[in-house]
């Protein structure tokens, strides 16, 4: 573990809605309470990978199963506007972020690019946020990191209905390169990043735009995993 994710998060003195159990507590942690807070520090980064994995997804590690104080602290983040949740889950992203890449080395974090409309639903750039909490806990451990954002969102409908082959082909022509995009430096690990995983279609999309142009991922790195439903 990086170390000190929760120690420097400054308790709220008024009541408020924990993030993570939805229950009206005070001595929040930016939003999150004491047993939502272990809850999160016990979950340890795994490797995943859905089943059947698109063509072209790299190495995926998650923090854990989206269930429990997870996805509640992100949809209260994502689709509720609770920016205050965006530092530990970013810090929390770390963590993903160094057991996917191993030992310390040059890592160029590269965030999964969000839709304008999308943004605007979920008040502003939430993996954009993320993502520099994410460096700053790296870069405050001693890791060489860069964020880049080389590629931007195309407009296209919400994947939320599809299954994995819609998602697939929507995915496919989702991102474009922006001008001027150069090869990752040598010896630097391109990590992709996002929230959630769940058919993995956009990262292996993503990862395909970004191999085309020398920017080749070596793993993705997302905070939580869905579980695949059997139907009986």
């Amino acid at each position: 573990m990086l170390g000190g994710i929760w120690a420097d998060l400054a308790d709220l003195v008024l009541p408020a809605d924990c993030a993570g159990c939805r229950i009206r507590r005070s001595g929040l942690r930016h939003g999150v309470c004491p047993d939502c807070v272990t809850a999160l520090r016990a979950l340890r980064p795994r490797a995943v990978r859905p089943v059947p994995a698109p063509p072209g997804l790299p190495p995926c590690h998650a923090l854990g199963t989206y269930g429990g104080p997870l996805r509640e602290t992100l949809l209260a983040y994502k689709e509720h506007g609770r920016h205050a949740v965006a530092r530990p889950l970013g810090a929390l992203l770390a963590e993903v972020v160094a057991a996917a890449v191993g030992p310390v080395r040059p890592v160029l974090l590269v965030p999964v690019p969000d839709t304008a409309r999308a943004a605007r639903a979920r008040y502003g750039d939430h993996l954009g946020r993320l993502t520099r909490h994410c460096a700053r806990r790296l870069r405050a451990a001693g890791w060489p990191v860069r964020v880049y954002r080389p590629l931007r969102a195309l407009p296209r409908p919400d994947s939320v209905t599809l299954d994995s082959a819609g998602r697939a082909a929507v995915a496919a022509t989702a991102f474009q390169v922006r001008p001027g995009v150069l090869a990752a430096p040598p010896g630097s690990s391109v990590v992709l990043l996002d929230d959630i995983v769940t058919t993995g279609s956009t990262l292996a999309a993503v990862s395909h735009v970004l191999s085309l142009r020398g920017l080749s991922p070596a793993v993705a790195a997302v905070l939580a995993a869905t579980e695949k439903r059997h139907q009986r």
